[in-house]
């Protein structure tokens, strides 16, 4: 390490009458012969190289640990670090209607759901993944089998992966729901933490299950997965691995098609490395890692 002796000067302007301002002359000289120690990593051998820093430091991608810097989603440590991309599936009939979706089965892809998961799985061809897994749900179902296509492992379905079960507010048109269920509706738009039927909290149990869903997923043997699902569940995941209350769900959000990705170091701590990237739905790119 290569330090260099510096001096601090900090310009020092007044006014005052003269026996002031001799006393703040004093002092600004003194500041200015105040020295000051600035140390660099350079060294006698040469510049630090990222061979170097690999060596030396614990990485997690291009970032130093991040040991001990957040909360553990799984409270155990994994069997090495994880990466996941999740992914949100494909434009659905329900979408494309403005119809509340919820857990239903009934909504499917459409057309263009079909060619945005399609340029999902062009922008993540170069990528490997060791599983994938998905809500067992029509449309997440069907993005995650296009996306999946030529891959040699089985997609694995997951039920905490479902969308959250919305009672009856699913297959309501949303400018329906406003009329006829107009306090629901608007506190599952406005205020979802505190949504509620019949004393279910569909909000704070998509918390709990998106829990379920990162264990099942960081403790399955490999490092690299796919997670395709739904927009709400996508949003829990985000939230729960940051560490976020279910107040915080309409802060993210998420296409359809969105990608987004997520590091966990050995202690289960999470570090969100992009949200929602959806340039692949409007150009061929192609995502490296």
């Amino acid at each position: 390490m290569v330090c260099e002796a510096l001096s601090l000067t900090i310009p020092f302007f007044t006014n005052l009458a003269s026996k002031d301002a001799k006393l703040a002359t004093n002092r600004y000289n003194l500041c200015r012969s105040t020295p000051r120690i600035r140390c660099s990593s350079s060294s006698a051998e040469g510049p630090v190289t990222a061979d170097k820093l690999e060596n030396d430091y614990a990485l997690t991608g291009t970032a130093y640990d991040f040991e001990r810097g957040t909360i553990s989603i799984t409270r155990e440590s994994l069997s090495s670090p994880k990466k996941v991309i999740l992914v949100r599936h494909g434009l659905s009939t329900w979408n494309e209607e403005g119809r509340v979706q919820g857990s239903s089965n009934l909504s499917v892809l459409t057309e263009a759901g079909v060619k945005q998961a399609e340029r999902c799985r062009h922008a993540l061809a170069n990528m490997h993944f060791d599983q994938c897994f998905s809500s067992p749900i029509s449309r997440a179902k069907t993005t995650a089998e296009v996306l999946w296509q030529g891959r040699e492992e089985p997609l694995v379905f997951l039920d905490s992966l479902k969308e959250a079960h919305l009672f009856f507010l699913e297959g309501v048109k949303n400018v329906d729901a406003k009329v006829i269920y107009p306090k629901e509706y608007i506190t599952w738009r406005e205020d979802p933490a505190n949504f509620y039927v019949n004393g279910v909290y569909p909000l704070r149990r998509l918390w709990a299950t998106a829990r379920d869903a990162w264990r099942e997923i960081l403790f399955t043997p490999g490092e690299s997965f796919l997670v395709v699902t739904h927009k709400s569940i996508v949003r829990a995941l985000i939230c729960t691995a940051l560490g976020l209350p279910p107040e915080r769900f309409r802060s993210i959000d998420v296409n359809n098609g969105g990608i987004s990705t997520f590091v966990f170091n050995k202690r289960g701590e999470a570090m969100l490395k992009s949200l929602n990237m959806t340039a692949h739905m409007y150009s061929d790119h192609v995502y490296l890692s």
